[in-house]
C-alpha cells in the first residue's frame, strides 16, 4: 500500500505575502510541515504541490518532493483543497506507483505533530471512511451566538437558547485545518469532506491556529514560542 503526504502551497498569498516560506519561529513556515511528515513516518513519499519555483526549491531543501509543478487553473485564490489534491494523486498514479491512501497536510500548519498524522491513519483504515481529519472543538456555545444588525444593535442567531445554560447545548466543532487523510478514490472522484463518510481526529484547542492575516501569525507565534518552553 503506498502511502503520500501532499503539501498544497501556492505563490500567490496575498494577505501574507510569501507565506508558506515565510520565517514562522526559526523555519520556513511549510519547514515545519515537511518535518512533520517525515518525522511521523507514515508515508512513502512527501511531496509539495506548488506554483512557485522558490517554494519549490525551498521544500527540496527540507527534505520534500516536488516532482511536478502545479497548472495555473489550480493555482487561484478559488481553487479549492480536494481539485489540488485530486491532481497530485492522477499524476502520481499517470507517473508511477498508484497511491491508495494520501494525506493533504498544509503548509501553514506549524502545530501539526507526528502522533496526531499517525491517530489519523489509525482512524482511516479502522473506521473504513473516506477521510479522517483533525477538528477542535468551539470554545463557546455556537447556538448563543450573536449578529450585529445594521443599525448597531445586536441579536441573537438563534433567540430560542437565550434561557438555556451554556453546558446544557451540545458541543460544536470545526476544521483544525492541519491534515485530511482520505483514500485516494475519495480524493480523484471529488467527494465531499464533511459528511457522513469522514471520521474525526481530535486536537486540543491550544494547539490549533488559523493563520490567515499578520495578526494570526503574531498569535501564532507566540503561541507555538509558549509551548516550546513548556516542553523544555
Amino acid at each position: 500500500m503506498t502511502t503520500v503526504a501532499i503539501i498544497p502551497a501556492r505563490g500567490g498569498s496575498k494577505r501574507i505575502p510569501r507565506k508558506n516560506i515565510k520565517p514562522f519561529c526559526g523555519k520556513p513556515m511549510i519547514a515545519w510541515s515537511i518535518e512533520a511528515a517525515l518525522a511521523s513516518r507514515c508515508f512513502d513519499r512527501v511531496i509539495v504541490s506548488t506554483d512557485d519555483e522558490e517554494i519549490a526549491a525551498v521544500a527540496r531543501k527540507w527534505g520534500a518532493e516536488t516532482p511536478f509543478i502545479r497548472p495555473v487553473s489550480l493555482s487561484d485564490d478559488h481553487t479549492g483543497t480536494i481539485p489540488v489534491i485530486a491532481h497530485s494523486v492522477q499524476w502520481l498514479s499517470d507517473n508511477g506507483p498508484a497511491p491508495e491512501t494520501v494525506c493533504c497536510v498544509y503548509a501553514t500548519a506549524p502545530f501539526v505533530q507526528l502522533d496526531d498524522l499517525q491517530r489519523g491513519l489509525q482512524a482511516l483504515r479502522q473506521s473504513g471512511a473516506d477521510y479522517a481529519f483533525s477538528v477542535t472543538s468551539y470554545a463557546f456555545p455556537i447556538q448563543r451566538a450573536l449578529r450585529l444588525t445594521q443599525s448597531g444593535r445586536v441579536t441573537m442567531f438563534q433567540p430560542e437558547n437565550f434561557t438555556i445554560r451554556s453546558q446544557d447545548l451540545e458541543d460544536a466543532w470545526h476544521d483544525a485545518g492541519q491534515f485530511y487523510w482520505g483514500c485516494a478514490g475519495a480524493w480523484l472522484t471529488g467527494q465531499p469532506l464533511f459528511s457522513e463518510r469522514a471520521v474525526p481526529v481530535i486536537l486540543p484547542r491550544h494547539r490549533v491556529q488559523d493563520i490567515d492575516t499578520p495578526e494570526d501569525w503574531q498569535r501564532a507565534e507566540w503561541l507555538f514560542r509558549a509551548m516550546e518552553a513548556e516542553a523544555q
